[in-house]
């Protein structure tokens, strides 16, 4: 315990202060003027409100989700925000030939890309398993296989414009409802939710939390983790691994 206190205690202490405040970049509304972006599950929630925050910034957008109608609205509305340009492609995540040629569509309606949002999820029952292979095979299509069709047909473009992907994973409005009952949590406003999730990725941070505590990004940031990714790396050889 007195080794703890000695030393380990200050040394976490030094880390985090590190991590948490030494690089910080401030984000600018003008880093994503004029990037070209895709917002998949744009439909509503937390994806219609990052299409609307990058409207603001004057990116250029492709959003894409099943309803075709409520695609037309959002696309209006972009617009009306101040969008640089704004487009949308109604379509199914369970359908992989239209994941992939999703991003060539859009690729050519931008002219490139600079940054990959993925959003998009199906509602997956929180039931007991109960033997329908349909559903688990929906649910991995559309929540894990589509995400990897997605990235792997946008990476040549977005290499081309050093560009990124950004994973969402959220407890804002749309998705507490569809738990409402199960999970006794209050729901996140989707339009500061948005807002940090695009700062992050205009930053290029690794991850991004949105709560009102320091606790969750302390707790979630897990310092260990990044300490153990950073000696394993080099035991390997990063720039072999990446020409293969």
């Amino acid at each position: 315990m007195a080794f703890m206190k000695k030393y380990l205690l200050p040394i976490l202490g030094v880390f985090l202060a590190y991590h948490y405040y030494s690089a910080n970049e401030e984000f600018r509304p003008e880093m994503l003027q004029g990037k070209k972006v895709i917002v998949t599950g744009a439909s509503k929630g937390i994806g219609e409100a990052m299409a609307y925050q990058l409207a603001k910034m004057g990116a250029h957008l492709v959003v894409t989700a099943r309803s075709k109608e409520t695609l037309k609205k959002v696309v209006s509305h972009c617009l009306e925000l101040g969008a640089a340009s704004a487009h949308y492609i109604a379509g199914t995540m369970e359908n992989m030939t239209f994941a992939e040629q999703f991003v060539a569509k859009a690729g050519k309606l931008m002219g490139g890309l600079d940054m990959l949002i993925l959003n998009h999820i199906t509602n997956t029952s929180l039931t007991l398993f109960s033997d329908d292979i349909h559903l688990v095979r929906r649910s991995m299509e559309v929540n894990f296989l589509s995400y990897v069709v997605l990235s792997a047909a946008a990476l040549p473009m977005l290499k081309q414009s050093n560009g990124s992907i950004v994973v969402v994973s959220s407890k804002a409005d749309t998705a507490m409802k569809a738990v409402d009952g199960i999970l006794n949590m209050d729901a996140s406003p989707k339009e500061e939710c948005a807002l940090e999730i695009i700062k992050g990725a205009a930053l290029r941070q690794d991850e991004v939390y949105y709560d009102n505590s320091i606790w969750t990004a302390l707790l979630l940031g897990n310092p260990g983790r990044k300490i153990l990714e950073s000696i394993t790396l080099r035991y390997y050889n990063v720039d072999k691994l990446i020409k293969n």
